[in-house]
């Protein structure tokens, strides 16, 4: 069982949401936008101090602040289409997804790490 979880405090109680349940909703996402190639994984100074070391594969950083789900996904894009584009187009997937189904506000951080080249 995942020992980190999104904690929501209500008038009846608390509602706890395992990272792993957000991250399995993240990746089915990112993987329904046109234009992504898969997950990055951190490349930089600066992003592997923002994911840690532990797990720099997974590419996915969830935090709970401000009563917001703050997200940062790391994906590879392909060079056949804009690079803007489709980070947008990640971001409000993961939006509409995590809100949709947490009932919380999402904040996606979209961090493009590798382009893929079709052969």
């Amino acid at each position: 069982m995942a020992e980190n979880y999104i904690t929501k405090q209500g008038e009846r109680g608390t509602v706890n949401i395992s990272e792993d349940v957000i991250a399995v909703m993240v990746a089915a996402a990112v993987g329904e936008v046109e234009g992504v190639a898969g997950m990055g994984s951190p490349s930089t100074p600066e992003l592997v101090e923002i994911f840690g070391r532990k797990n720099p594969g997974k590419g996915l950083k969830i935090r709970f602040i401000d009563e917001k789900i703050t997200i940062d996904v790391l994906i590879n894009v392909r060079a056949s289409g804009s690079i803007t584009d489709v980070a947008v187009h990640v971001q409000d997937a993961v939006c509409t997804e995590v809100e949709s189904v947490t009932g919380m506000n999402a904040v996606v951080n979209v961090h493009v790490t590798g382009i893929s080249f079709d052969k």
